[in-house]
């Protein structure tokens, strides 16, 4: 199988780059203060079907920290000047909690860019349901991934779920460990993602996009995904039983066989993933998930209200 590395200068930012397979261009964006070995086992049944180019985001891994912070959409500039680079127009997509909300920017703003999306343990950012207080304080703390006795400490932090992968597979540990972010830029990625929401336009993107969500999941809670099926207008939902935060890390995750067929199949309805997934039509369906959610205080709070300020300019502008 063809491989290779290398740094790509887009838009005056170095990124780099792991390139692997052949055929239809497929971007791999990994989370936050995340790097490509992480998502090595998914990369690898990938480029079985795809030629796969998967990144680590400014500020993580071997991408340097930019002279000055990103804003989502600033990153998703980044990801679009880096496609060009590469040479590519249109490229199916792939994103990872962070590389999630990355990904939905690049699909809003350069329509025609994505042929087809996967969104896994994402969410909206403002207007979604908060992870739990266990799960925000632990990424919060960066200095885990430069100490491997803080690291083993604080992983069941993210849940049993986690954990257990965690125990099972200690090559993701180690490839957690391997190029720890920049404290900078973790804390660049970090805002950025806080500041920012796709709810007030979410509902105008349409590519074909699988969304997917680990039930088990303490930072990106299942409810996530339910309300992101409901706002992309052409999306289908898989919630994966017993499976938490980093279930795109696992090789035996549920999710890879769904990924494969998703985007190798020449129509969304010749693929089962696509054809397989639930459908959310109904808001009440939303709200049902929220209410059977947590999420920390005072974070939920204030997401709530922002949701429910959002609904009502959108019921005006109707």
């Amino acid at each position: 199988m063809t491989s290779s590395d290398a740094i790509v200068t887009a838009d005056g930012v170095d990124v780099f780059v792991r390139v692997r397979g052949e055929g239809p261009p497929l971007l791999l964006v990994n989370g936050l203060g995340g790097t490509v070995e992480m998502l090595e086992p998914l990369q690898d049944r990938l480029a079985e079907v795809a030629r796969t180019i998967a990144i680590e985001l400014p500020g993580a891994g071997r991408s340097p920290t930019p002279l000055r912070p990103l804003s989502i959409p600033g990153l998703a500039a980044v990801v679009a000047a880096l496609l060009d680079e590469l040479g590519h127009a249109e490229v199916d997509a792939f994103g990872f909690s962070l590389g999630g909300v990355v990904t939905q920017q690049l699909a809003h703003d350069e329509p025609g860019r994505i042929r087809r999306l996967a969104l896994a343990a994402t969410a909206c950012g403002w207007g979604s349901v908060p992870g739990t207080f266990d799960a925000l304080a632990l990424i919060s703390m960066p200095l885990r991934y430069h100490s491997r006795a803080l690291y083993d400490h604080t992983a069941g932090l993210l849940g049993h779920a986690d954990r257990a992968l965690l125990e099972r597979l200690p090559a993701l540990r180690e490839a957690r460990l391997r190029h720890p972010p920049p404290l900078l830029g973790y804390a660049y990625q970090l805002t950025a993602g806080a500041l920012w929401s796709s709810l007030p336009w979410l509902a105008s993107v349409r590519v074909p996009t699988l969304v997917l969500n680990g039930e088990e999941d303490r930072l990106v809670q299942p409810a996530n995904g339910v309300q992101l099926a409901r706002l992309l207008p052409r999306s289908r939902l898989h919630l994966l039983r017993g499976e938490g935060h980093l279930f795109a890390c696992d090789p035996e995750s549920a999710a890879l066989r769904l990924l494969v067929d998703f985007f190798s199949s020449p129509t969304l309805g010749g693929s089962t993933a696509w054809t397989s997934g639930r459908r959310v039509r109904d808001d009440s369906v939303v709200e049902a998930a929220f209410a059977a959610s947590g999420g920390a205080q005072p974070h939920r709070a204030l997401s709530d209200a922002y949701r429910r300020l959002v609904s009502r300019r959108t019921d005006w502008a109707a």
